[in-house]
């Protein structure tokens, strides 16, 4: 195993020993993310390696990790639909052994050394490694017909069985579509994962129109498991131009549409166009311009898809008939594991409403609920609710939302029930220092696989920041505590530095913070004594541990 690498099969043992009934495979989104990073970090650091072969630039490891990961999972991936009833350790273990086989590879290679229209030898070995044809590792380029022949030509080689192709980050013209046209079409019958994100950028309205329209007509028919159009601009007509693509498709388990311009029109012709979402479990629509109208035509997908695992409907300007649109239709997905709703005008309403859906998910271990609107009556609700369920929740977002100390003793007893948590963010709301140290003391017993908390922009003094110091300091693995922009006294400062001492690489900036802010209480009460007072008179109070979890 290469230094500093990661250790996959320790983790799966971590995993088998919490519970024989849950599914190492597939990992998170977050899973896949941080793999890449630590393989980045690996790739940037100096080593015995690098000093024979030379350092990568960030640029080139961050590009080098993503590529190895997509090969790794592919692999892995592959292999786990052999073993569909299987725990995916064995998938898992593939995982890992392709990742470091690849990662050492890149070490090995060095730095690559580019010269003008030459595609270097590891881009041709990814671009057609195993199943997986990928044409996305360099930087975005727009394709003519002379460069597309080129590029594609692997895909003629018939002895080779693609099962993913991925044209990410390059903008076809239409000639250049003309020429994948036959490409595709002669190995669609063959193709489970297509990847025709980002295919279009800088195109005009017209030839996009007429590229999407080659590409979907060429590969109708396929019988896909996976399926990303994102960063497409489509709007109504890009997804009426992939219609043929859409309605062909009765076996997706996963579909992204992410920043495309998705209106309510094109949410409606999204819904309607696809046939069956009965195996889909990962739907993302991140980044469009639905509205409550089109979250209505995106809730009635849902509604159809039961095995949902990860749904992602973040930014998307829903108010709230929208948002309880889809909280209603959330409570048919029994298996979710990730939700994230982040960015939308739910406002109060809809966080009751989907605290009444919240119940149905036992799985849940990724939720996302920052700058909604929820303020403390949807807080409350949601805490309560989610203080019965997802017991082996790991990442709790909720920053952004007008949350006050009022809510904040059930945040703090839900927050105390999630002794699986690793990351959590209360950021830009309104807790000041009661809140602070409720949270403090949830997060203190136990949550020995914690890694972040971020309370920034709380309104938080000297009280709350000491307790929310001592609260994680000597947790192994933590990473960062983010007190950024509170109004913490310069003694204060002092004293969480103190706490620190021994590992202030963990305390996150301080640098906007300011000891002087005037957000007073109706009694202007800011000074240290009065902060004394409060923490004394909040001793008392006990956050109860839920025995089931």
């Amino acid at each position: 195993m290469v230094p500093g690498h990661f250790g996959m099969d320790s983790q799966a043992q971590t995993f088998h020993q919490r519970s024989v009934s849950i599914k190492l495979w597939p990992p998170s989104q977050s899973t896949r993310i941080l793999l890449v990073e630590r393989m980045t970090k690996n790739f940037i650091t100096p080593s015995f390696l690098s000093r024979k072969y030379g350092l990568l630039s960030k640029e080139e490891a961050e590009e080098d990790a993503k590529q190895i990961e997509n090969i790794a999972f592919a692999a892995a991936d592959q292999h786990f639909e052999k073993e569909p009833y299987g725990d995916g350790s064995s998938a898992v273990q593939i995982y890992a052994k392709e990742s470091s086989k690849l990662m050492l590879e890149v070490l090995k290679r060095g730095p690559k050394v580019k010269e003008h229209g030459e595609v270097m030898q590891y881009e041709k070995d990814t671009a057609t490694h195993g199943s997986v044809f990928d044409i996305s590792g360099s930087r975005r380029s727009f394709i003519d017909a002379e460069e597309a022949e080129e590029l594609l030509k692997p895909l003629r080689d018939h002895e080779k069985l693609y099962t993913k192709i991925c044209f990410s980050n390059r903008s076809f013209g239409l000639d250049a579509a003309h020429v994948a046209e036959p490409i595709l079409t002669s190995i669609k019958d063959q193709l489970k994962e297509v990847d025709l994100s980002d295919i279009i950028a800088g195109r005009s309205e017209t030839e996009a129109l007429q590229v999407m329209n080659i590409f979907s007509s060429a590969l109708e028919g396929c019988v896909l498991r996976y399926l990303n159009l994102s960063d497409n601009a489509m709007g109504e007509k890009g997804v009426n131009a992939f219609g043929s693509l859409l309605r062909s498709q009765t076996n997706l388990e996963e579909l992204y549409l992410m920043n495309d311009g998705i209106s309510e029109e094109a949410a409606r012709a999204v819904s309607k166009f696809i046939p069956s979402t009965e195996k889909l479990r990962v739907l993302h629509f991140h980044n469009n311009m639905t509205g409550d109208e089109g979250a209505i035509a995106i809730s009635d997908m849902v509604k159809r898809s039961p095995l949902l695992e990860d749904f992602r409907c973040s930014s998307t300007r829903v108010g709230s008939e929208g948002g309880i649109a889809l909280a209603e239709a959330l409570g048919t997905c029994s298996h979710l594991k990730k939700l994230d709703l982040r960015d939308n005008m739910f406002g109060v309403q809809s966080g009751i409403a989907l605290s009444k859906s919240l119940t149905a998910f036992a799985d849940l271990t990724e939720i996302y609920l920052s700058y909604l609107n929820l303020e403390d009556e949807g807080t409350e609700a949601l805490a309560n609710s989610l203080k019965e369920s997802a017991p082996s929740l790991e990442v709790l977002e909720m920053a952004g939302n007008d949350i006050t100390a009022r809510s904040a003793a059930a945040l703090a007893t839900c927050i105390a029930a999630k002794q699986f948590i690793t990351r959590l963010n209360l950021s830009e709301n309104e807790l000041k220092d009661e809140g602070a140290i409720l949270i403090s003391k949830a997060v203190a017993e136990g949550h020995g696989q914690l890694t972040e908390v971020d309370l920034n922009t709380n309104s938080i003094r000297r009280a709350g920041a000491r307790a929310l110091a001592q609260a994680v300091v000597h947790k192994p693995g933590f990473k960062l505590l983010n007190i950024n922009a509170n109004f913490i006294s310069d003694e204060g400062i002092d004293e969480v530095r103190e706490i620190f001492k021994n590992s202030l690489n963990v305390l996150g900036p301080l640098d906007e913070n300011d000891p002087e802010g005037e957000d007073l209480d109706e009694e202007g009460e800011e000074d240290a004594d009065n902060e004394v007072d409060l923490e004394s008179k909040l001793k008392g109070l006990e956050i109860k541990q839920e025995e089931n979890y």
